[in-house]
């Protein structure tokens, strides 16, 4: 299976971006309202240049306290973003994730954003995938 059929099954909502000069505060209400742990840190909603999570959030709070609702995105985003194609598979990519330590890849076509796959999405479909294969089989077994 292939992160493209990952995208299919959960559907075409666009990946949420920040500007980089947005604030922290900005970026927490962002995630709040969308429910999502991850934003894609772009200035035209197209080009990656970098990416913010949770994680990021909370070192940014341990390191500086409250100041750092006021800091910029850019300042506390991870600059080297981990990234896929729609064509790697699902199996690479949980390998990637658990490897890298990131719970969330932006996917890229000729160098533009998308789509985004987090890990819970490449769970969900590799368990799928296992239901599946395990069906066949007992369908097999008892034919």
């Amino acid at each position: 299976m292939k992160l493209e059929d990952v995208i299919r099954t959960k559907g075409t909502a666009s990946v949420v971006t920040i500007a980089p000069q947005a604030s922290v505060s900005a970026l927490v209400t962002v995630m709040a309202d969308n429910n999502i742990g991850a934003v894609v840190v772009s200035t035209d909603g197209h080009h990656i240049e970098g990416i913010v999570s949770e994680r990021d959030v909370v070192r940014a709070l341990a390191t500086h306290g409250g100041d750092a609702l006021h800091h910029t995105v850019a300042s506390i985003m991870t600059a080297e973003v981990v990234v896929a194609t729609p064509e790697d598979g699902v199996e690479e990519t949980a390998h990637t994730m658990t490897a890298r330590r990131v719970r969330h890849i932006p996917l890229v076509v000729e160098g533009e954003l998308h789509g985004l796959v987090s890990i819970g999405d490449v769970v969900k479909s590799r368990i799928a995938q296992l239901t599946d294969e395990r069906n066949h089989l007992l369908g097999y077994l008892h034919q």
